[in-house]
């Protein structure tokens, strides 16, 4: 295999630490594409204002130059990983960073709203991986390493942990801009943490096996724990009961949580009186551009999203247009699976959370746009803390939709006419007459 010597990676880092890195280990790189091969980062040939291959390789190399050893030594935020890959037989493991302090920002998203995205993607990188093969029916009886992540998951801050892997591990720097960031990875021999301060909301969720997981995430969220610890929770299986406790993969406890709180939220929601006007909220961040319009009506939502050309999900710079993609739900819900996936769900939390918080209800309209300065995803966290912060800010206020249609557009660069051809909600109010008009 070869070493890590591209020539684009010399402008990344100074050839003494690539000497210094090759000495002690390689570092496996996917086939590159000739678009990249042509380019080599410097010419910017897919469209982005900066590569993500180069983002990559900047936080592997901090990370990789700090380990010399598969002795894993530093203080987990604290962190867990499950996979998918092979389901109901899945990799479990503990993320440890290679060093110590207060590492809570390193897995905890609901911190990282106005980091850039550099800084997103080390603090990915920095977490070390270690693998174990596990069942998922391992959570209704336990096992000695299943125990200890539970234990950690529990925690309320940092702890020292030890790592002891396999081999040194390894980062995979792949060519290719639809792949999340996240650090080494290793089988794992052996882990330890020390003594964990235990978040005693979560203790009590996971010691009652008579109670059901969707009423352990609704009284551990309205007891104000973090989303994102939720989740972490969630995915050990820690919660539910005791004889249907399941372990679920990170990617799917994320969407599954977020669902969870949502539609609670929602049925809350839907006591309220609606609101009294048309606001427009917006918010930027990561390249991403954010307008959520709240109507004086009876809950429904939608969320529309467009990628721009030369972004991930529209790579070509060639393209003729965004590629635009949206979901709906009226007042009873919906009871498919968004094809927009897990944002369908975190923007939906926080829209409903923001009128939960003024006892009002509305229907809301959510719309994303992302540049090419997002040059790679970093997660549905992203949207549900933009949205969030997004809401947090003042509103300008409408009596009528058009005028907030106006304001709206003027924040985005998208026309009204495309936005109305992919949103079912905007139809519905532009065009749809209602039966309060002939009473």
């Amino acid at each position: 295999m070869p070493s890590i010597r591209a020539s684009w990676l010399s402008d990344v880092i100074s050839p003494q630490q690539v000497n210094e890195l090759t000495t002690f280990r390689e570092i496996r790189v996917s086939r590159a594409s000739s678009l990249c091969l042509l380019c080599k980062g410097g010419r910017m040939l897919c469209g982005k204002l900066s590569c993500p291959i180069i983002a990559r390789a900047q936080s592997l190399v901090k990370t990789t130059l700090r380990i010399n050893s598969p002795h894993i030594q530093g203080s987990t935020p604290p962190g867990v990983f499950v996979g998918r890959m092979g389901y109901p037989k899945v990799f479990m493991g503990p993320m440890v960073p290679p060093f110590l302090g207060d590492t809570e920002i390193l897995d905890t998203p609901e911190l990282w709203v106005g980091k850039g995205i550099q800084e997103i993607i080390d603090y990915r990188f920095s977490l070390i991986r270690g693998k174990a093969m596990a069942s998922i029916y391992d959570a209704r009886t336990g096992n000695r390493l299943l125990d200890s992540l539970q234990e950690l998951a529990l925690g309320r801050s940092p702890v020292e942990a030890e790592v002891v892997l396999e081999k040194i591990p390894r980062g995979v720097l792949t060519l290719g801009s639809d792949i999340q960031p996240f650090g080494p990875s290793a089988p794992l021999r052996s882990f330890r943490a020390s003594d964990v301060p235990v978040d005693r909301r979560m203790e009590r969720a996971f010691y009652d096996r008579d109670l059901r997981a969707n009423e352990a995430v609704i009284e551990l969220y309205d007891s104000g724990v973090y989303i994102t610890r939720i989740q972490r929770a969630f995915s050990l299986g820690m919660f539910g009961m005791g004889k249907n406790r399941k372990l679920v993969p990170t990617r799917w406890s994320i969407t599954a949580v977020d669902s969870i709180v949502s539609q609670e939220l929602i049925n809350r929601v839907k006591q309220n009186d609606t609101i009294d006007e048309f606001r427009v909220y917006s918010f930027s961040y990561l390249d991403n551009r954010y307008v959520a319009i709240l109507m004086p009506e009876k809950w429904s939502f939608e969320w529309i999203e467009a990628w721009f050309p030369g972004t991930t999900w529209n790579p070509s710079r060639e393209a003729a247009a965004p590629a635009m993609m949206g979901d709906f739900e009226g007042y009873w819900g919906r009871n498919t699976y968004p094809n927009v996936g897990g944002c369908y769900y975190s923007s939906r939390l926080a829209v409903a959370e923001k009128l939960c918080q003024e006892n009002r209800q509305a229907s809301a309209l959510v719309l994303r746009e992302i540049h090419p300065g997002y040059i790679l995803p970093v997660g549905v966290w992203n949207v549900r803390e933009s949205v969030r912060r997004m809401l947090g800010g003042e509103p300008e206020k409408f009596d009528n939709l058009p005028a907030a249609l106006n304001c709206a557009m003027a924040k985005l660069t998208i026309p009204l006419s495309n936005w109305v051809a992919e949103s079912q909600l905007l139809r519905q109010f532009l065009y749809q007459r209602k039966i309060t008009e002939f009473v």
